[in-house]
C-alpha cells in the first residue's frame, strides 16, 4: 500500500472551504469509490487552523496512476486554484509490523 499525506495550507480559512466543497460536491466520495482507493480522509491540525492534512492511501502505484488520470484530477486542481492552495506532499510505503513494536500497541 502506498500512503500519501497532503497538506493543503492557504489563508482565512481556504483549505477548510476546500473540504467542504470536496465533500458537499461528493468529489470526495468518487475518489472513495475509485477502484484500489484505500483510505481518503481530510485532518485539521490543532496547532495550525490555515493547514488540512489529506490522508490518502492506494492498493499500489497503478491505482494512482489511474486515479491522476481521472476527470477528478482535473477538478481537484481547479479547486486548488479556486482556493490559492499551497501543497506539502510526503509519500510512504507499507511494511510489515515489527513483533517489536507490538508490545507498544494497545489494542
Amino acid at each position: 500500500m502506498i500512503t500519501v499525506n497532503l497538506y493543503y495550507t492557504g489563508e482565512n480559512g481556504s483549505a477548510r472551504r476546500f473540504v467542504e466543497e470536496m465533500e458537499s460536491s461528493g468529489t470526495a466520495n468518487k475518489i472513495r469509490a475509485e477502484e484500489g482507493n484505500v483510505r481518503y480522509e481530510y485532518f485539521f491540525p490543532m496547532k495550525d487552523s490555515e493547514t488540512v492534512l489529506l490522508i490518502d492511501a492506494w492498493e499500489d502505484q497503478e491505482a494512482i496512476d489511474k486515479h491522476h488520470a481521472s476527470p477528478m484530477m482535473q477538478t481537484i486542481m481547479e479547486l486548488r486554484e479556486k482556493y490559492n492552495l499551497h501543497m506539502k506532499v510526503e509519500r510512504f510505503i507499507s511494511d510489515d509490523m515489527p513483533s517489536s513494536d507490538e508490545k507498544f500497541i494497545r489494542n
